[in-house]
């Protein structure tokens, strides 16, 4: 059964997503460890998704001026192909919709620039590397699918 908890940053205990995140980034990717805990973590709302309470995905928002950055997105390899990113992904989209983050962005590695896509997210700028990995910039608006264009702010086209 899978279940999702919530956490705080600094009030909530934070093991379950960092042993993911350690996993994925740090021991799959080789990201070093000083990047991948990058000092944020006490700022950011965390999700965890447990399946018969083992963590297995996980993703957290960091709340800006005019935005709000979804981050760390993970899913434990064991659990990957059966929508898990997905739904943490438009879990995400959706809290930062009720806290009233119309505008989203993500640093997206490159290779899941199309996972992304298909969530509505849009590219803008340059590729550029982040701890070794190439990267792409993508913002998404509201809880709605945006039409693709550069300029889409959530319009009618992407409501459909």
């Amino acid at each position: 059964m899978l279940t999702v908890k919530w956490f705080m940053g600094e009030k909530d205990d934070l093991s379950d997503a960092y042993a993911i995140r350690r996993e994925v980034f740090c021991g799959e990717q080789n990201c070093p460890e000083d990047e991948e805990f990058d000092g944020s973590d006490d700022s950011c709302v965390h999700l965890v998704m447990y399946e018969d309470e083992k963590p297995v995905a996980t993703g957290r928002v960091l709340i800006g001026d005019d935005y709000f950055k979804i981050g760390r997105v993970a899913t434990l390899k064991t659990h990957r192909g059966i929508g898990l990113g997905k739904s943490i992904v438009q879990t995400l989209i959706g809290a930062c919709v009720a806290m009233g983050g119309h505008r989203q962005i993500i640093h997206a590695q490159t290779v899941a620039q199309g996972f992304y896509e298909k969530l509505g997210f849009v590219a803008f700028g340059d590729e550029f590397d982040e701890a070794g990995i190439p990267h792409i910039a993508m913002e998404h608006f509201g809880g709605a699918k945006t039409c693709g264009s550069s300029h889409c702010g959530g319009c009618a086209k992407g409501r459909e």
